[in-house]
C-alpha cells in the first residue's frame, strides 16, 4: 500500500517549510498533490524525493528556473543530458566568478583590518575605508562606486 504524507510531515522529513512546498507547487516544480477526505494535501514518496532534489539544488546555489529545467530533464529520462551539463557548467562558472570576487573582498578587508588595531574611532582605518567607497552621485542619480 502506498504511503501518503501531510504537508507538516513532508516539511519535517525534508527540512522544507510548508510555505516553500506550496510555493514549489505554484511554480510547477511539484505536481499538485492529491487531497484527502478533509481537503488536506497528501504527498507520496516521489514528492518527497522531488523536494529533496529541489533542496539539494538550492543548497548548490541553483536558481529555481535551473532546477525546473533539470526536473524537466529528469521527468524525461530518454532526453539527452547536454542541457543538464550546460546548466551545471554555467552555474559553476558563475560560482567561480563569485568566489574570485569574494577573495578580492577578503583581501581588501584583510589589509584594512591589519592597518587598524586599536586606537580611536576618529582615526579608524576601517571606518575611513568605508567612507572612501561611497557611490558617485550626480543629478541623474547615484551609481558607480569610487575607490
Amino acid at each position: 500500500m502506498k504511503r501518503y504524507y501531510r504537508i507538516g510531515e513532508v516539511a519535517s522529513q525534508t527540512g522544507c517549510s510548508p510555505e516553500s512546498i506550496r510555493h514549489y507547487e505554484k511554480l510547477g516544480l511539484l505536481a499538485p498533490p492529491q487531497r484527502g477526505e478533509q481537503g488536506y494535501r497528501s504527498y507520496d514518496q516521489a514528492a518527497l524525493e522531488r523536494i529533496g532534489f529541489i533542496r539539494h539544488g538550492r543548497s548548490l546555489g541553483l536558481d529555481l528556473h535551473s532546477i525546473q529545467e533539470l526536473l524537466a530533464l529528469s521527468d524525461n529520462p530518454d532526453t539527452d543530458c547536454t542541457a543538464a551539463d550546460n546548466i551545471a557548467s554555467r552555474h559553476l562558472e558563475h560560482l567561480e566568478e563569485r568566489i574570485a570576487a569574494l577573495q578580492a573582498l577578503a583581501g581588501e578587508l584583510r589589509q584594512v583590518v591589519h592597518q587598524c588595531r586599536g586606537g580611536k574611532a576618529a582615526n579608524c582605518q576601517i571606518i575611513q575605508t568605508l567612507y572612501d567607497h561611497q557611490p558617485t552621485c550626480t543629478e541623474r542619480g547615484c551609481g558607480e562606486v569610487t575607490a
